[in-house]
């Protein structure tokens, strides 16, 4: 999963010189929350939403709104834009990258090529949107977390179940975190199980491990095990 294949490509930017009344503009004709800033062709920092709060007068101004806005026709995105600047090359992975936004504690970073000119965008929204897409949550289907034995065949077996009971597995993602010693938590989102033989297969996944919970998201109906 490349940081490529998930980026917006379609970047907006925003030269150093301009106003902070221009920034404010343009985040809320997009919809954006991150813009970058170039000065002289180059990437010299990236302005967000944080930036703008943070430079904005108080509520309690006792500005009009032309003194407002000509005081911030005035503001020049250099002067309040984030310097610190943190990017990613498009070869990075997905994961990389968030780990990157995690630590940093911000909303996205700008992705470079390898001349170091801007390539794409790639932000918190993005990561969410993959994570649906590995998930298969926008397809609905059946979602049955199981804690297994960490040893080798124990997640084909539950496959081998599912496809006992005509079902497809769409995806499968696993975690050891929060788990005890030789355990492992899997997910498996699954398709095409008739709703009057779940029940039935998850008495028989239960013979191979714990049920942590199911959802149908068909239905919106859950169990917590």
């Amino acid at each position: 999963m490349l940081v490529k294949n998930w980026m917006n490509k379609n970047v907006i930017t925003i030269d150093a010189d301009d106003s902070m009344q221009h920034a404010i503009k343009l985040l809320k004709e997009h919809k954006i929350n991150l813009l970058p800033v170039m000065k002289k062709g180059k990437l010299a920092g990236v302005i967000t939403d944080r930036d703008l709060k943070k430079s904005s007068p108080s509520e309690a101004t006792t500005l009009d709104m032309h003194e407002l806005l000509y005081l911030l026709s005035q503001i020049k995105v250099e002067d309040i834009m984030s310097k610190k600047l943190y990017t990613v090359p498009a070869d990075y992975t997905v994961e990389e990258t968030a780990e990157i936004l995690l630590e940093k504690r911000i909303s996205g970073v700008p992705v470079v090529d390898e001349k170091g000119n801007i390539a794409g965008i790639i932000t918190k929204n993005d990561i969410f949107r993959l994570l649906i897409s590995l998930t298969g949550l926008g397809k609905k289907g059946v979602q049955v977390a199981v804690q297994l034995m960490d040893i080798p065949g124990a997640i084909k077996e539950i496959r081998e179940l599912i496809r006992k009971y005509d079902g497809r597995t769409a995806s499968i993602l696993t975690s050891s975190e929060n788990t005890p010693d030789g355990k492992l938590n899997v997910y498996f989102r699954i398709y095409q199980v008739e709703k009057a033989r779940l029940q039935a297969l998850v008495k028989e996944i239960q013979e191979k491990g714990t049920v942590l919970y199911l959802v149908d998201h068909r239905d919106g109906k859950r169990k917590i095990y």
